[in-house]
């Protein structure tokens, strides 16, 4: 059991315990903090102490008969079918024969109320001092019991925290490396002015308004949400974790008073006397602290004093407005915030990626691209990139897509440096530049003390190259399209915040609104579908209340009938909770992995990404002769190949595939290469060697499998415990489509002694994969055939990318080579340099075959773009 917030009376020298957390980085924890008590509650303990518990003795699926019966009340109950397609689903004869416990949807709902429950809803009418067109009612809950739920609850036993800590590169302590909130200085200096024993329990809250229907109204709701930053971001941002509660459905009033910006001032003093009522258990809580348990077992004077010093009376709506104008206040005389202590604004409103950086793009950057080289260039220029497997190719260009989202302005910035490129005006290239190198540094999810430097260092290139941008007249009013000679942009006047709230709060990339947004389908637009469109929020609210009692009680079924069997395994006939450890280092680990699968199956997404490393990892353990070779799926280092069982040519001779491929020396590339490297193909294979074989040398084999695609995965660069999305590399022979094929490009590593990514390019190529194929023999390997890009050191000034050229032999024909596949380290983007204009007999078929000079598009992919950078 933990304690919440209360203050220090006398602080005492804070003392560090020193270790090393799971990627072997010296970890600094603050001692003191998170003290654990006895007595707490586990959460099946919980489910425990309901008041039809003792009838759960004997049936524990109670209200309902058995699992069969819950299991198909659990589905309807949660499936978004109106009570009237519920009736008719349990009126038909085969339903009838089941034993359920329910014949109608009326009775189903009245069972599912006596389900266990989360925090309980609320209904509050707040008296308004102007008049309104109805009356205005907040729907509530208790904002620390939310906390407590979280905090409380088993999926996030593993993965939050309870102690600020430090962390360093190395045990010099020289780089600090800033992640998750507990990291920050921030949660550091906070728990020094709490009594030793305390756990600091951040509260996120997020609220922003959403369309509930487009089609009939256009009504709207105001959700508010409720996380813990101690739980760890990639957790709590998964939208299938359910870390974002819904506190409340905030008002939205219509105000009879005639000035449409007078009545947005009474709507924020409505918002923030909302959330004085919502947030004052969670203000209580700051001053006197409150016991939980966990899974198992300064006031800002500058505002205040300004909003003091206005002597005008609140009432008066219009005139104590213009006095807050002065002081550029929006009008609200109690901000929620003022009585809760330790709460800041200029601390907790944290930069928020999705809605200051990426709108600022599209809104911004974009535009200022489009006035630069014309839309028609532009949008050329985007058409014409070669197309990654799995990302968007705007093939019509960009300037005429409507409601453009998040996804679409992001995948945007993957190509805007590489399709300015070229403009005249080199220190507007490096204004664009600068501000996208911004942005990617600024989203890493582990940030250092380096790092932070290089973020502060891009936004000062921006800003002594911005200059450029409005001398070319680049910056234009939205409407007018008049040139504006001013960088009146609040967005960007924000960014200059984001480099001290790293220090404050932690990466930054974890106060993202993506994981909000996602979650107002969830708990907003998903229920309303129930709804009979009327009175939405009392009805979202009881669709949300059914929905959490069903989740909650598969988990405590799941999580009892895991205990019963572990028990009557050990002989034990107490209810010993499998959850409630004294000690979390002396748990069982095969029953917590077993209790981890269940909240993971109940939890998490339906749809998880495939891991190719476990798969090379179980083929290459598998029993000799019960796996075909050479292995389809094999993990080198941090990077995992996976081809297709089946070859997409099964058979072809060497000729015939040098015609399909083009590739007229293909029989002695393939001579050189057994002549080097020895009939086991074992060796590690450099480039640059010279051709000696001649084209009609005799090989050991006649004909070859052919595979048109690669997929590679590869560990995050900042987690190696953890694996990314995985890319296609495609050598695809010529179609009607690709007249002239489609080939990927990828990174070669060409020298053992540099590990990618951590090395950079340093001891690796970039090579075009033509070919990828398999001797038709008992040893075969898998080996492609490459073409060789070389980027000779050379960086562009202007968009800090690599410059590729076609490497040649001395007689100018392509450099290519064969090499073992398990050499593959990364997919990466080329693109053709376009220079002034785009020649415009290109195409996104034709781009990579007709160019000469290429960039190395680092921005195609975060963790590429952190590599090589």
């Amino acid at each position: 059991m933990h304690r919440c917030s209360t203050e220090r009376t006398d602080p005492e020298e804070v003392l560090q315990l020193n270790t090393n957390d799971k990627l072997g980085r010296i970890l600094d924890v603050f001692r003191g903090a998170g003290e654990i008590f006895d007595g707490g509650q586990t959460f099946l303990a919980r489910f425990r102490l309901d008041i039809y518990a003792s009838r759960r003795q004997q049936n524990l699926y109670y209200p309902f008969a058995s699992l069969g019966d819950w299991e198909i009340a659990n589905f309807l109950l949660t499936s978004r079918l109106s009570m009237r397609a519920i009736d008719e689903f349990l009126s038909l004869r085969l339903t009838n024969s089941l034993p359920l416990s329910f014949s109608t949807a009326k009775e189903l709902r009245s069972r599912a109320e006596i389900l266990p429950s989360g925090p309980r809803w609320n209904a509050r009418v707040v008296p308004t001092t102007h008049p309104t067109k109805s009356p205005v009612t907040l729907y509530y809950r208790d904002s620390l019991d939310c906390v407590e739920s979280l905090f409380n609850h088993p999926l996030f036993a593993q993965t939050m925290d309870y102690s600020p800590f430090r962390l360093f590169t190395t045990a010099e302590r020289i780089v600090r490396v800033f992640t998750e909130w507990m990291s920050s200085d921030g949660a550091w200096d906070l728990q020094l002015k709490f009594p030793e024993g305390s756990t600091l329990c951040g509260v996120i809250l997020s609220s922003d308004k959403t369309h509930i229907t487009n089609m009939c109204g256009g009504k709207v709701a105001h959700p508010l949400l409720i996380s813990l930053a101690n739980i760890r971001m990639d957790i709590r941002n998964k939208g299938s974790s359910h870390a974002f509660l819904l506190l409340a459905l905030m008002p939205i009033p219509a105000f009879t008073h005639p000035a449409t910006r007078i009545c947005s001032v009474l709507e924020a003093r409505l918002f923030h006397h909302c959330l004085d009522i919502v947030l004052e258990p969670l203000k209580q809580a700051a001053r006197f602290g409150r016991m939980m348990s966990d899974p198992v077992g300064n006031l800002p004077a500058l505002t205040l004093a300004q909003l003091q010093s206005i002597q005008c009376n609140v009432n008066e709506v219009e005139w104590y407005f213009a006095a807050c104008e002065d002081f550029r206040l929006s009008g609200v005389s109690h901000p929620f915030w003022r009585d809760w202590l330790y709460a800041d604004p200029s601390q907790f409103l944290t930069p928020e990626a999705l809605h200051h950086w990426h709108r600022q793009f599209w809104d911004h950057d974009m535009q200022w691209c489009k006035h630069a080289l014309g839309a028609g260039e532009l949008d050329f220029r985007f058409s014409v990139l070669p197309p990654i497997a799995g990302f968007r190719h705007f093939n019509q260009g960009v300037t005429k897509l409507k409601q453009v989202g998040g996804r679409t302005q992001r995948d945007a910035q993957r190509y805007i440096v590489v399709v300015i490129a070229g403009f005249p005006q080199v220190d507007v290239v490096i204004a664009v530049r600068a501000l996208m190198e911004f942005r990617y540094l600024a989203q890493a999810p582990a940030i250092t003390s380096q790092t932070h430097d290089r973020i502060s260092a891009a936004l000062k290139t921006f800003h002594d190259h911005k200059h450029a941008i409005i001398d070319a007249g680049l910056r234009r009013g939205q409407t007018t399209g008049a040139a504006l000679d001013h960088w009146e942009i609040p967005k960007l006047e924000f960014m200059q915040s984001v480099a001290p709230s790293i220090h404050q709060a932690g990466a930054v990339i974890q106060w993202s609104a993506d994981t909000t947004e996602h979650a107002h389908i969830k708990v907003v637009k998903d229920p309303v579908t129930t709804t009979n469109n009327q009175n939405y929020d009392s009805q979202i609210c009881r669709t949300l209340d059914r929905d959490e009692k069903c989740r909650l009680f598969s988990t405590a079924v799941s999580l009892s009938e895991r205990t019963d069997t572990h028990n009557s395994l050990a002989g034990d006939d107490s209810e010993t909770d499998v959850l409630d450890h004294s000690d979390p280092n002396m748990a069982d680990s095969a029953g917590d992995d077993a209790i981890g699968n269940i909240l993971q199956d109940l939890w998490s997404s339906d749809r998880s990404p495939i891991c190719f490393f476990d798969s090379a990892e179980k083929l290459s353990n598998a029993p000799l002769g019960s796996v075909p070779r050479p292995l389809r799926t094999l993990a080198i280092g941090r990077t995992a190949l996976r081809l297709n069982y089946k070859p997409s040519i099964r058979r072809i001779s060497i000729d015939d595939a040098a015609d399909t491929f083009s590739l007229p020396d293909l029989r002695g590339a393939l001579s050189d290469y057994l002549n080097r490297e020895g009939s086991f193909c074992q060796n590690f294979h450099s480039f640059g060697h010279q051709r000696r074989s001649s084209p009609n040398s005799p090989l050991p084999f006649n004909d070859l499998h052919i595979w048109f695609k690669v997929r590679v995965q590869q560990r995050t660069y900042f987690d190696s415990t953890k694996f990314s999305s995985a890319f296609t590399i495609n050598a695809h022979p010529p179609d009607r489509h690709w007249k002239f094929g489609r080939y990927d490009a990828a990174i070669l590593n060409t020298n053992p002694q540099y590990k990618w990514p951590l090395s950079g390019l340093a001891g690796h190529n970039v090579v075009l994969i033509r070919l990828i194929m398999s001797p038709l023999s008992p040893r075969g390997t898998t080996i492609p055939w490459a073409d060789l890009q070389q980027a000779h050191g050379l960086v562009d000034h202007a968009t800090g990318l690599h410059v590729l050229q076609r490497a040649v032999r001395a007689s100018g024909t392509p450099l290519g080579e064969v090499f073992p596949l398990d050499q593959i380290r990364s997919y990466t983007h080329i693109t053709p340099r376009f220079g002034a204009a785009a020649d415009n007999r290109l195409s996104s078929a034709n781009s990579i075959h007709f160019a000469q000079s290429f960039f190395l598009n680092k921005y195609f992919d975060k963790d590429f773009f952190y590599a090589i950078t």
